[in-house]
């Protein structure tokens, strides 16, 4: 039976920033208790920028100890580490350089790799080596933070594509409609393991889609990527602003308007 998220709705992009911000922190601070490591795998996209602005502000970087934090990535493009459409450059610029975060501390997809089905299989491989999991066992990422597409798509599973249906690997061969075609990613095996996967949406423009994949009406309402993240133990998190959360119907009382 799929879980029921945790939909909080902030009321402004400043007072979701924070919001989101605080989480992550709150989420690492637990796993650096438990473990003394925090396993957080970044996905791309432009939403997370405005995170990574109040991440690196000098308030927040003294609020998590950077060093206990292993940064995965939850998708990559295939292009090198400096293109311009890198999720690892963007991470780098915005959240590496300013957190000063150890180059050791940061595991990168290879989407330089002339072979991406190579380069997926060596990112599963230094994933287990990580986290300890040998196969048939699945890692346990303890945050993943997740986009979401207009069409549906999240971290580069695609609707119709084969990489959503994908069963056997933690990391396959996505393939885009359109932009740089060819994408490394996390199955919806591995995202379904984490720990905790948070969504982390704004705008106006994502609205029709939130409502589509957290209060589906129709079986290709069901069928959608984002609809498929259901962590099996874990915890789901929906973290929107108030444009992105405006078509949602009643929330159920145990989540809540911020």
């Amino acid at each position: 039976m799929p879980i029921i998220p945790d939909i909080r709705i902030a009321s402004s992009l400043q007072e979701w920033a924070h919001d989101a911000a605080m989480f992550i922190v709150s989420v690492g601070e637990r796993a650096i208790r438990s473990n003394g490591r925090f396993f957080l795998a970044l996905s791309g996209g432009s939403t997370p920028k405005t995170l990574y602005q109040v991440l690196t502000t000098p308030e927040w970087k003294a609020r998590l100890d950077w060093s206990r934090v292993v940064f995965l990535f939850g998708d990559e493009r295939c292009v090198p580490p400096d293109h311009p459409d890198s999720n690892f450059k963007m991470a780098h610029s915005a959240l590496f350089q300013p957190l000063h975060v150890s180059g050791d501390h940061i595991v990168r997809m290879k989407g330089e790799h002339d072979n991406p089905s190579a380069a997926a299989q060596e990112y599963e491989e230094t994933l287990r080596g990580l986290t300890n999991s040998p196969s048939p066992h699945r890692p346990v990422i303890d945050l993943v933070p997740l986009g979401l597409g207009d069409d549906g798509h999240t971290a580069s599973l695609f609707p119709g594509t084969a990489a959503l249906q994908e069963q056997n690997t933690l990391v396959t061969v996505g393939h885009a409609p359109t932009g740089i075609r060819s994408r490394l990613t996390l199955t919806v095996g591995a995202l379904n393991h984490a720990a905790v996967v948070l969504f982390l949406v704004t705008g106006p423009n994502k609205a029709h889609m939130v409502r589509r994949v957290i209060q589906p009406e129709s079986e290709a309402d069901r069928s959608l990527p984002a609809a498929r993240i259901s962590p099996d133990s874990g915890q789901l998190v929906w973290m929107l602003d108030q444009s992105a959360g405006q078509e949602l119907k009643t929330i159920p009382s145990q989540q809540g308007k911020r």
